[in-house]
């Protein structure tokens, strides 16, 4: 009932504020653009005091956290959504209306056991910014420091819990009526959603996500992760040093001061392949309202990076396959592409590999006659999923959030600098990276790395052979024993059938010669015929009994 109720509260929403007015009618199936045309809300008017990129807001803001969640990553792709609605979309990154400060307070007390008065020397009961999941009251510890205090928004899980179940219902229905749905594994992707948005209302698990990010990039000119003060950390509340740098969307006063802008999204790209192929751990929640730049040396600026709720890691394996699909799209090497997908498993290993390689060609070379700082990846993305459709390609759960958050960076950086050229920034890195995976300085290392322990284990090795060795003569012998016991199943199994033909045939013949002497005077044929093939038939069952 309750998912049934959710599903009237969308449709209520989305027929208020009018959002069908938004969708492209000419680009749905034929079946879905009638219904929409005579659709009954289609007789309302659409709301004329609002614009289009507000109506959509408001609805977004109306059904929830996940909702919002996708607006803010609308929000960083001009290139793919229009500016209007874009401008309007950029409220929900940290402008959410908030909820009341007496359960503010209320929660902060519960969770960390003392007044607010005992906590802090000063606390402010007016939210700083509110976001989708939680808002952000700022604070003085009694030692001085500035301090941000993070409180989940009460009851929030209901909400989500309510949305994620009516995301199942859709996705098995997808997965029921849509063979192109199942490649795109909805119920993993729902899932995996289901893992992180929870993992992102347990401030603990944020905590310790920012602690690990702040411990990678110690140290580091280019990123910067805001210290946690774990004494005053719950799973709904979470308190962390204040920092004071200028919102990355804040694009006049980033210029104000002097920022290197070109500099800036630049390292915002390295950044993002850094923590993915040196770390395997990378913040996946990088929309403006997270981002900030420090104040001090504009001339090479330094990212500041809060709200760590959303992190993502990748297997060796798929930074090995990532990195080389990478390189290779880079180089137009088409069939390199083409091989990779097929040997990392995400295409059925059927799959020509020049079939699927001129497919990727026909896709991208028309995309590449532009010069590199006008290609947006987003757009080649959208362009070769269509295409390997055709090929039964699946998407990676685990690369999902691998994907959106490369195009928020893409969506970001062509903001701070519309000329930002991904593909020559990107290159270069991953060139490096490559080398230094696997290189001879590479395997030097590996090599030093693992010698303690080979001579350590050096005295055992021939105890070790012979153990193996013997283990592998008794599985021979146990295969052996195996296949003899299959193969005397097999002959009893095909005994048994050979006599239940037999006994069917022979019924068959006592009945068919019952059945001719008790119809021999109709058929004209002597009785004793009857009686014959019946006896024979009993005979028969005698025999092989």
């Amino acid at each position: 009932m309750s998912r049934l109720w959710r599903l009237w509260k969308i449709l209520f929403v989305f027929t208020k504020y009018r959002l069908d007015s938004l969708i492209p009618l000419q680009h749905l199936p034929p079946g879905l653009r009638v219904l929409l045309w005579i659709a009954p809300w289609r007789l309302s008017p659409v709301p004329s005091n609002l614009n289009r990129g507000a109506r959509l807001r408001l609805a977004l803001e109306a059904l929830g956290p996940i909702f919002i969640k996708f607006g803010q990553i609308l929000s960083t792709r001009p290139d793919l959504v229009p500016e209007d609605i874009v401008q309007e979309l950029k409220r929900l990154q940290d402008k959410v209306p908030p909820f009341p400060e007496d359960q503010a307070i209320a929660l902060i007390e519960a969770q960390l056991g003392q007044s607010v008065e005992q906590l802090f020397a000063e606390f402010s009961s007016t939210p700083l910014a509110s976001a989708s999941i939680a808002q952000v009251h700022t604070a003085k510890l009694h030692n001085g420091k500035d301090v941000v205090v993070k409180v989940v928004r009460p009851k929030i899980e209901h909400t989500i819990e309510r949305d994620l179940q009516l995301l199942e219902t859709m996705a098995r229905l997808a997965v029921a009526y849509s063979a192109d749905a199942r490649r795109l594994k909805p119920m993993e992707i729902v899932d995996d959603y289901r893992h992180t948005i929870y993992g992102e209302l347990n401030l603990k698990i944020e905590a310790s996500n920012a602690t690990q990010l702040r411990r990678n990039f110690a140290g580091s000119d280019y990123l910067y992760i805001p210290e946690v003060y774990w004494d005053y950390t719950r799973p709904k509340v979470m308190v962390s040093e204040r920092i004071y740098g200028i919102p990355v969307a804040n694009i006049e006063e980033l210029r104000a001061q002097g920022t290197n802008m070109k500099l800036l999204a630049e390292r915002g790209v390295e950044i993002f392949f850094t923590q993915v192929f040196r770390d395997s751990f990378f913040h996946a929640d990088m929309h403006p309202g997270n981002i900030f730049v420090s104040r001090e040396h504009p001339e090479s600026p330094q990212y500041i990076g809060i709200d760590c709720g959303i992190v993502g890691s990748l297997t060796d394996e798929d930074q090995h396959y990532l990195a080389m699909n990478l390189l290779a799209f880079f180089n137009q090497d088409y069939y390199q592409v083409a091989q990779l997908h097929v040997d990392s498993g995400w295409v059925p290993a059927t799959t020509k590999v020049h079939d699927l390689a001129a497919a990727i060609r026909s896709v991208c070379e028309p995309i590449f006659e532009k010069p590199l700082a006008e290609i947006s990846f987003g757009q080649v993305l959208i362009q070769l999923f269509s295409t390997a459709r055709r090929f039964n390609m699946e998407v990676q759960p685990q690369l999902v959030l691998l994907q959106k958050t490369l195009l928020n960076i893409e969506g970001l950086g062509r903001q701070l600098y519309p000329q930002l050229d991904l593909w020559s920034t990107a290159k270069p890195y991953l060139e490096r990276w490559v080398r230094d995976r696997f290189g001879p300085k590479a395997a030097l290392q590996e090599l030093k790395r693992q010698l303690p322990t080979w001579i350590e284990k050096a005295p055992k090795m021939p105890g070790l052979i012979h153990g193996a060795l013997t283990r592998i003569n008794h599985m021979d012998e146990n295969q052996q024993q195996l296949q003899r016991e299959i193969v005397a199943l097999r002959q009893a199994l095909e005994y048994q059938n050979q006599q239940k033909r037999h006994h069917i045939l022979a019924s068959l013949m006592g009945v068919g010669g019952l059945f001719v002497w008790w119809q021999a005077v109709a058929l004209g044929i002597p009785d004793i015929i009857g009686i014959s093939i019946s006896a024979l038939g009993l005979l028969w069952i005698l025999l092989k009994a």
